[in-house]
C-alpha cells in the first residue's frame, strides 16, 4: 500500500510506445477488426443492433481469408469489436441510397460505414494505435468474464430443474457474473505481479506459468501448506474456467496461452481431475505445460496496467521517478519498491543525468540516521557498483565521511584503486552494523534470512571477541542488530552473546 492507501502493483518496465504499438497492430483481432472496418467502406446494411445478416457473414469470412467451421464465428467476433470500439459507425439505413445487395428487408435496418476512429488509426500514431487496442482488450476482457452459452443453454435445459419456458424464474444459474470478472481480474493481477519483476534490468521476458500455479493463487490461500480435496477441486474448477477465459483473450496479443490438453480429462475422467490439477506435486515424467500454460505479453502488461489504474490502482512505471530529486527519489521508492525495481529506477534516474553529479546527489541523500538510512547507502553501494570511472571524484571527496567513507572504499578497491587509506576499525564496525541495519529494513523472506544469518556466522566466526566491541559501536541501529542476531544467529551461544550485547547497548541510550 502506499502513502494515500491505494492499492499498489509492482514497478514494471514497458517497452518503448512505438514496439507496444507495434505488438498492436501485429494481434490477430486488431487485424481482423480493422479489415472488416475497411471492407465496409461504401455502407453495408445490417441489422438494428450493427450485426451482419444473411451471407453477409461467410462474405466478410471470406474477405479475411478465415476457413473451416469456425470462419463465421471468428468472422462475426471481428465484426462486432469493429463496432464496439467504433471503427464502424452505425447509423439509420437510408433506404433510398444503393448499398449492394439488401438482405433480409425486415432486418436490415442500419448502415455500417467506416467510423472515425478507423481514420484516426489509418492516420496518427503509436499512442492512438494503443488506444484502439485498448479499446479491443477492454470489451474482450468482459466478454471473458461471460459464461459460455452453450454451457448455459445446457445448464437451463436440461435435468431436473431446469428451465421452464413458462416460468422463466424456474432456472436456478450458477452463475455469478460479478464473481466472474473478479475471478479474471484476480487472475490478471496475479500474472502482473508474476512477470513484473522478471524483466526490470531488461533482461529476457518472463517464463509462461503453468495454469495449476496460477489458479492455486487464487483458490488456496497463502498460509495454507497442505492444500485439502476442496480446494484442490477448487484449483481445478478455476483452471477450467481460466482455460475458457484466456482461450478468449489470446487473439488480442495481451496473453501467449498454451491451452490445457484435452486429452486429460479423457484420461483422468472428470471425478480424478481434481487431484491431477495439485500444483505442487505433478508426476515426475509429466509435461506440467499439459495443464496449460500462460504468459502476460509486454502488450497484456500495458493493457492490465491500464484497467487497474482505471480502477484506481496504483501501477508505477519504472523510469517515471527520473525528475525527482535524490532525496525525493530515495522516498517514493522505499514505499513499495522490491529491491530489483529500486535498482532499475536509479539506474534509469542516473541515464538521465550527468553521471558525476547524479553519483554527488545520491551520495548526499544517502547520508543520514533515520531508519531509512542504512537501506539508501546500500542502494548506492549496489547501484555505483556498475558506475565508470568518471565517477571515481565523487567517491574520492566523501572517503573521510563517518557514513560513507566505508562504501566509498570498497567502491575503489573493487575498481582497481591502489592508494586507497585503509579504513580505520571503528569505521569496519559501523560499516558492519550499518549493512545489518540495511537489510532488516522491511520483512526478511525465508531466503533473505537464510543469507543474513550466513552473513552474521561469517563475521562473528571471523572477529574473536565480535560482541564485546560491536555493542559500543555509535549507530542508531546497534542495539536493533545486536537483538535481530539474537533471534536469527544459527548457534545458540552467539544468538545467546547477541541478546546480551543488545541489552548493553540499549543502556547506553
Amino acid at each position: 500500500m502506499n502513502g494515500d492507501d491505494h492499492p499498489t502493483l509492482p514497478p514494471l518496465r514497458l517497452p518503448p510506445e512505438a514496439e507496444l504499438a507495434r505488438a498492436a497492430l501485429a494481434s490477430p483481432l486488431l487485424v481482423r477488426a480493422v479489415s472488416l472496418a475497411r471492407w465496409a467502406k461504401g455502407g453495408i446494411r445490417v441489422g438494428a443492433g450493427g450485426e451482419l445478416l444473411g451471407d453477409q457473414l461467410l462474405s466478410a469470412a471470406e474477405h479475411l481469408g478465415l476457413e473451416g467451421e469456425d470462419a463465421r464465428a471468428l468472422a462475426a467476433e471481428a465484426w462486432n469489436i469493429a463496432v464496439d470500439v467504433d471503427l464502424v459507425d452505425i447509423v439509420e439505413d437510408e433506404p433510398a441510397e444503393d448499398y449492394g445487395p439488401m438482405p433480409d428487408a425486415d432486418e436490415a435496418v442500419a448502415l455500417a460505414t467506416p467510423g472515425e476512429e478507423l481514420e484516426a488509426f489509418d492516420t496518427s500514431g503509436p499512442s492512438d494505435v494503443l488506444a484502439v487496442w485498448e479499446g479491443v482488450f477492454g470489451v474482450m476482457v468482459g466478454d471473458a468474464a461471460m459464461p459460455n452459452m452453450e454451457d448455459l443453454l445446457e445448464e437451463l435445459t436440461g435435468g431436473e430443474g431446469g428451465f421452464d419456458p413458462q416460468n422463466p424464474d424456474s432456472a436456478e444459474l450458477d452463475w455469478d457474473p460479478q464473481a466472474e470478472a473478479d475471478l479474471l481480474d484476480s487472475a490478471l493481477a496475479n500474472l502482473y505481479v508474476l512477470t513484473a519483476s522478471e524483466n526490470l534490468m531488461g533482461e529476457d521476458p518472463a517464463p509462461p506459468i503453468p495454469l495449476p500455479v496460477l489458479a492455486s493463487s487464487l483458490a488456496v490461500p497463502e498460509d495454507v501448506e497442505e492444500p485439502t480435496e476442496e480446494m484442490l477441486a477448487e484449483v481445478s474448477a478455476v483452471m477450467m474456467r481460466l482455460d475458457d477465459q484466456f482461450r478468449i483473450l489470446e487473439p488480442t496479443g495481451a496473453v501467449e496461452y498454451r491451452p490445457i490438453d484435452e486429452e486429460l480429462l479423457v484420461e483422468a475422467g472428470e471425478e480424478d481431475w481434481a487431484g491431477s490439477a495439485d500444483p505442487d506435486s505433478p508426476d515426475e515424467d509429466e509435461d506440467v505445460s499439459r495443464y496449460g500454460v500462460v504468459r502476460l505479453t509486454p502488450l497484456g502488461q500495458y493493457g492490465v496496467r491500464q484497467l487497474m489504474e482505471d480502477e484506481g490502482v496504483h501501477a508505477p512505471l519504472v523510469g517515471e521517478l527520473s525528475g525527482l530529486e535524490a532525496q525525493e527519489l530515495f522516498g517514493e521508492i522505499a514505499d513499495h519498491y522490491p529491491e530489483p525495481a529500486a535498482l532499475a529506477e536509479l539506474t534509469e534516474w542516473i541515464a538521465v543525468r550527468e553521471p558525476l553529479a547524479a553519483v554527488r546527489e545520491l551520495l548526499a541523500a544517502a547520508r543520514g540516521e533515520d531508519e531509512l538510512a542504512p537501506w539508501r547507502r546500500l542502494l548506492c553501494q549496489q547501484i555505483l557498483a556498475a558506475a565508470g570511472q568518471e565517477v571515481e571524484p565523487a567517491l574520492r571527496e566523501v572517503l573521510e565521511d563517518e557514513q560513507l567513507g566505508g562504501l566509498a572504499r570498497v567502491w575503489l578497491a573493487e575498481h582497481g584503486a591502489d592508494d586507497v587509506p585503509p579504513p580505520s576499525e571503528d569505521m569496519v564496525f559501523w560499516l558492519t552494523v550499518d549493512t545489518f541495519a540495511a537489510q532488516l529494513v522491511g520483512e526478511l523472506t525465508e531466503e533473505q534470512s537464510l543469507e543474513v544469518q550466513e552473513l552474521m556466522r561469517g563475521l562473528v566466526d571471523q572477529h574473536s571477541g565480535f560482541f564485546e566491541r560491536v555493542w559500543r559501536v555509535p549507530h542508531p541501529a546497534t542495539a536493533e542488530v545486536l537483538e535481530a542476531m539474537g533471534r536469527l544467529h544459527p548457534d545458540r551461544q552467539a544468538a545467546k552473546e547477541a541478546r546480551k550485547a543488545a541489552h548493553r547497548a540499549r543502556s547506553l541510550g
